[in-house]
């Protein structure tokens, strides 16, 4: 090969390597997905979902994402485990939890990697001292615009046994009252069969970050944690069983992880009740 073929080569290679990190960098811009929920009547309460924030940036202070959330002005907010690290340190996630805890209730459960970081009481700690509601098998309610929200948290189940989770349920369910809506906030999108058990309005969930690479149309992960190749509960709404619905958040996690982001932005989720 002569050394015009050879370089003309090089420069294609080069090309097409500037476009992909070109393309991967769009999908590392964060938005906001807004969702519906079916046969909601008379929504009037305004909902957050942030999921897998893994202590990642987002500017000086974390105003980015600060900013995001307060031009939803919304009435609570849900955090959906990962909010902290294993290996990223705590900074971030401190910064941005000492604001939003002034915007309105906020509830926040464990996820896997806070249980990996070997610190997950000392978070919990922290996060419960800023006034921040933390759940580990427990309920705890609500009034917002006149509506009775039980909202119920789990911790993530890396390290209970089925039968001490099962008995976080147990528990948070049994403090729930008839008339209120309720909600469970847990890490896990891919335990519907234990959702599915209890009567549950709604469920909020991340983890699986969508599968690190979306596949669009079919509103698929390539690869999630728990759930294997092409998986299914990764971003959006799905209905568990007649009045019963999953809301899997992608998540905020981006220097975090060793692989970019396609078709699957980082997202903060808005929905009303």
């Amino acid at each position: 090969m002569d050394k015009k073929k050879r370089k003309r080569r090089l420069l294609i290679l080069l090309g097409i390597i500037l476009a992909l990190i070109g393309i991967s960098l769009l999908f590392e811009i964060p938005v906001t997905e807004k969702i519906t929920i079916p046969n909601t009547t008379d929504p009037s309460v305004k909902c957050v979902l942030i999921t897998d924030l893994h202590s990642c940036s987002y500017g000086k202070d974390q105003e980015t994402l600060v900013s995001m959330v307060k031009k939803q002005e919304p009435d609570i907010i849900f955090l959906g485990g990962d909010i902290y690290d294993d290996k990223l340190d705590d900074e971030n996630t401190k910064i941005f939890l000492q604001t939003i805890v002034d915007i309105c209730p906020c509830f926040y459960v464990t996820g896997n990697h806070e249980y990996w970081s070997g610190r997950v009481d000392e978070m919990c700690t922290y996060t419960e001292s800023l006034g921040i509601t933390v759940l580990r098998g427990a309920c705890s309610s609500v009034v917002l615009d006149g509506k009775k929200i039980d909202v119920c948290g789990v911790d993530d189940p890396t390290y209970l046994s089925e039968e001490d989770w099962h008995k976080q349920f147990a528990k948070a369910w049994s403090e729930t009252s008839e008339d209120s809506y309720k909600i469970l906030l847990t890490h896990r999108p891919e335990k519907v069969d234990v959702y599915a058990q209890y009567d549950f309005d709604l469920v909020l969930a991340g983890h699986a970050h969508s599968g690190q690479f979306r596949i669009p149309l079919l509103n698929r992960g390539v690869y999630a944690p728990n759930q294997g190749f092409f998986a299914k509960y990764v971003n959006g709404i799905y209905e568990l069983k007649p009045g019963e619905y999953l809301i899997v958040s992608r998540g905020l996690a981006r220097e975090s992880t060793p692989l970019p982001r396609f078709f699957n932005n980082p997202e903060i989720v808005v929905f009303e009740i």
